[in-house]
């Protein structure tokens, strides 16, 4: 599909999003090749036509790793500068914008990881186009592609609702284009639907498609119809969803702020939410787990050489080198100097709360007083996925695309002769260097030096690892930790070369567990912030400051004492959580345009 993307780029789609707008008697202009003019008669003419418009619909899908902004900035597992969005968020400041508005640098009103409420319902209404029309001239096309179509455009507007559902909660449902020329007032007011309405909706369609059967279960590297939906994207988005609103935030009987129209939880609680999840998950697990199961080579699972290897289950294509279409994610973070040069902007700064996360190499965690961890010599001895994830003072460093190894310090060293120009934490935050002790090694395109466009890894949604996870979850919440909750964890950590989990554990102490395997296994992925809202623990999580670690000498003049690593707080901001912080805002104008669509509580 990489290749349709590439056409897609090449022959400039915008003559035909105006749909209707064009007329055409000409029968010479009907037999027109040139796939750069379409009306909205040749568009549906054939499926070669048609795909045109679909494959236009895939490319809505954001390029999660080209935000300036991630979702992670707005978590515990990041230390981050003090420009963006995310800083103000951080300290408690988030209130309804006048307008749709994404921008990253300074914006106070939290979180959209590529989604505003103008940029949604763009997505919704191609959604909503593509199905009409494909049922409108469906004797153009074979029963397969029209199958195989209505049911990838109905799983990308239940992606679409999914990805914007989880920020603000209930949503309008909107199953036709809305045509002002056509409809009553009352048909284009749409009022918002409840939290529930909106679950329901996105469940049913994913349910739907699933059991269609029209579309293939997976697609292997190289298959020209790589990236487009598959019941294991179907499935796994659908066991996710149920995951999120079955858990604490939203299924509690009570609500964090007073929701009367329900727009943010369950009107009432029903405990049997996770044992729907966990027999979603266990559906996938069961019925897909033969085409699809763990990477052997965690490190390189997000390598482009790797796609659609057997964990990867849903993504958004990337193309490296074409304008617009590869991925600047290595230049905002990594290393801030490689090789004595600068490369990055210093970005996807671990917190200590992180590392602290990851378990010593005999599976124990370091708060174990048998584990073997030793304060001052923190960074030996540790489980594999720490020294795959995250780089730390004197970790060896090198990437494929560098000409040599690099040792990386961000110890504070009095006897530089130029300290700005190497990775020495920048508590001060004056410069582009971290400022926590660690940087991310994770997702880093072994391949291609940071740069504009550079990388051509495909941005991973979801993978069998988070299958596991989250079946294990809901599970255990349904059921306590019987042996299926432990086969799927130890299946995890057995990868990263852990010892299984000791037996025995209680319900609460396997929800630790889960939780902090999850934390290890899936950081900067973008999943910590929705576990954390979905837990209902970012008040204790958010509300605290976080911390790096800095290393000094004993003797900094020539450094001839002892390294000593000293925990210390961040000192940027005075954290704050307001509770109202748990969903985003709306936009004020779709407040004033619609009056069926009212605020979240607290804004």
């Amino acid at each position: 599909m990489k290749q349709v993307l590439y056409r897609i780029k090449t022959i400039g789609i915008c003559a035909f999003i105006a749909l209707g707008a064009l007329s055409c008697d000409s029968e010479e202009f009907l037999e027109n090749e040139n796939k750069s003019i379409l009306t909205d008669q040749t568009q549906w003419s054939s499926e070669a036509n048609a795909d045109i418009f679909i494959n236009d619909v895939y490319s809505e899908i954001p390029r999660i790793s080209t935000l300036a902004e991630q979702l992670d900035y707005y978590t515990d597992d990041y230390n981050i500068s003090h420009y963006y969005t995310a800083s103000n968020w951080r300290q408690g400041i988030c209130q309804a914008p006048g307008s749709s508005n994404a921008s990253p640098w300074g914006g106070t009103y939290g979180p959209t990881n590529g989604y505003t409420w103008e940029t949604f319902f763009v997505k919704l209404r191609k959604c909503n186009t593509g199905i009409q029309k494909l049922e409108e001239n469906k004797e153009n096309f074979s029963s397969e592609y029209y199958n195989k179509r209505i049911d990838e455009l109905k799983f990308l507007r239940a992606f679409f609702y999914s990805e914007y559902f989880v920020h603000v909660g209930g949503l309008p449902i909107l199953t036709v284009p809305l045509d002002r020329n056509t409809m009553t007032e009352e048909e284009l007011l749409t009022p918002r639907a409840t939290f529930e309405e909106t679950f329901n909706f996105i469940t049913g369609e994913l349910e739907s498609i699933v059991n269609n059967g029209a579309l293939d279960i997976k697609y292997e590297n190289g298959n020209g119809d790589a990236g487009r939906a598959t019941l294991g994207a179907a499935l796994v988005l659908k066991g996710w969803i149920e995951l999120f609103a079955a858990s604490p935030l939203f299924n509690s009987g009570t609500t964090y702020l007073a929701d009367p129209d329900n727009f943010v939880h369950f009107a009432s609680p029903d405990p049997g939410r996770w044992v729907t999840a966990a027999a979603t998950n266990k559906r996938f697990i069961d019925e897909f787990g033969g085409t699809y199961a763990l990477f052997d080579d965690l490190p390189n699972l997000w390598r482009a050489s790797n796609e659609y290897n057997s964990e990867i289950i849903w993504d958004r294509q990337i193309v490296a080198n074409v304008g617009g279409m590869g991925t600047n994610y290595e230049r905002r973070g990594g290393p801030t100097y490689v090789l004595g040069q600068y490369m990055t902007w210093g970005n996807y700064n671990p917190t200590q709360e992180l590392v602290d996360a990851f378990a010593m190499a005999n599976g124990k965690p370091i708060a174990d007083p048998t584990s073997g961890y030793d304060p001052q010599n923190p960074y030996e001895n540790r489980e594999q996925r720490f020294y795959d994830f995250i780089v730390y003072d004197g970790a060896p460093y090198k990437l494929d695309w560098m000409p040599e190894e690099d040792v990386i310090y961000t110890r504070i060293d009095e006897t530089y002769a130029n300290p700005d120009k190497t990775n020495q934490i920048d508590l001060a935050g004056s410069t582009d260097v971290g400022d926590s002790g660690y940087y991310q090694k994770k997702r880093l395109n072994p391949d291609a030096a940071p740069g504009n466009d550079a990388s051509g890894q495909n941005d991973v949604f979801y993978r069998y690892a988070e299958v596991l996870l989250n079946y294990a979850e809901a599970q255990n919440e349904a059921a306590g930790p019987d042996q299926s909750v432990y086969d799927a964890i130890n299946s995890i950590r057995n990868r990263s070369d852990l010892p299984d989990l000791e037996t025995g554990l209680t319900k609460d102490q396997m929800r630790e567990t889960i939780h902090n395997e999850r934390r290890v296994e899936l950081c900067f992925e973008n999943k910590r912030y929705l576990d954390n809202k979905r837990w209902q623990q970012q008040e204790e999580t958010m509300g605290v400051p976080r911390h790096n670690m800095v290393i000094r000498n004993s003797v900094p003049s020539d450094n001839s004492g002892v390294w000593v690593y000293s925990v210390e707080e961040e000192v940027k901001y005075t954290a704050k959580f307001e509770p109202r912080q748990y969903m985003s805002p709306l936009p004020q104008n779709a407040i004033d345009q619609n009056p069926n669509v009212k605020q979240n509580p607290g804004y």
